[in-house]
């Protein structure tokens, strides 16, 4: 079997375009129930300027349910005090849609993104509905609503978006589910993430996806790519972002341990993570042109981001 070589270009995709899924660990059971602690919270403003391509960002969560390997939000525990293990806990800002009525009536409309950090459908939202509070808020308010999540969840909250100014983006990382449960083991099914897209665009909401973010030897494998680029190729989507993932913020600790659980046959190669920064220009360039082969084959380079 070939492994991930670093010599003094830096490191190499995989000479194969993947590896086998060992049955250890991947049974096609539903994931363990995790105890979560969760605590109601109160904040004192619910827009926060971002950087991103919108003028605010809302997050109704702190920490996520998903508890996806590969989350960059791990950050957030330095400035909370949180000592469980990402995951196990979260914060729901249970006034943050009260807040927002009354920040919107004091500012011109504008865009604002949900969630930037925390994903605002993880399943609390179910019964908290504090999100769907907030786009409903936003959309009667006239200002332009951009979600991002990876939660079939979002499908409740359609009909707030219909006839607004609105998109919805969705987070696709692993067509294989067993593969999928394993790095993002809170989050919903690949295929009903597709669904809602496809009901989305159906409703007359402007659809994009994220593939992403991608793991060495997991899910930027061919194997994996192909299938996600022949189904997004599919849909009327006005965009795609892809990403490989960022190793800070304990993001190298966290995927470590995940190999180590469910694919101990990559652990050894899974010890170069973080190093260096995490940055590797031969890697990210390799993957690059893996990127633009596919997105060329399936006629949807102008839409790559």
């Amino acid at each position: 079997m070939s492994r991930v070589s670093k010599g003094r270009r830096g490191y190499q995709l995989p000479s194969r375009s993947s590896f086998p899924l060992p049955e250890h660990g991947l049974t096609g059971a539903a994931p363990r129930a995790v105890t979560m602690t969760i605590r109601e919270i109160a904040c004192k403003s619910a827009l926060t300027e971002t950087g991103l391509p919108a003028d605010w960002a809302i997050n109704c969560y702190v920490g996520c349910q998903h508890a996806c390997a590969y989350c960059y939000a791990r950050y957030m525990k330095r400035f909370t005090g949180h000592r469980e293990p990402w995951g196990t806990f979260v914060d729901v800002r249970v006034n943050a849609p009260e807040v927002l009525a009354r920040e919107v009536r004091r500012k011109p409309p504008a865009s604002v993104i949900l969630s930037s950090v925390c994903d605002g459908w993880q399943p609390l939202e179910e019964k908290y509905r504090v999100s769907g509070q907030c786009v409903e808020i936003l959309a009667r308010s006239g200002w332009h609503v951009s979600i991002l999540t990876k939660s079939a969840l979002v499908r409740r909250d359609l009909p707030l978006l219909e006839g607004k100014s609105a998109d919805l983006g969705m987070t696709l990382t692993a067509w294989d589910e067993k593969l999928r449960r394993a790095i993002e083991p809170g989050a919903s099914p690949t295929a009903e993430r597709l669904d809602v897209l496809k009901e989305a665009a159906g409703r007359g909401i402007e659809i994009w996806a994220f593939l992403g973010p991608l793991l060495p030897m997991l899910t930027d494998t061919i194997e994996n790519l192909e299938p996600l680029f022949a189904a997004v190729a599919k849909l009327p989507l006005t965009h795609i972002h892809t990403d490989r993932v960022n190793f800070r913020s304990g993001v190298a600790a966290s995927l470590k341990a995940m190999v180590r659980k469910h694919f101990p046959h990559l652990e050894d190669d899974y010890l170069w993570l973080g190093s260096d920064g995490g940055e590797d220009q031969a890697y990210a360039d390799q993957l690059r042109t893996r990127l633009d082969l596919l997105a060329q084959r399936h006629r949807i380079a102008d839409k790559m981001r």
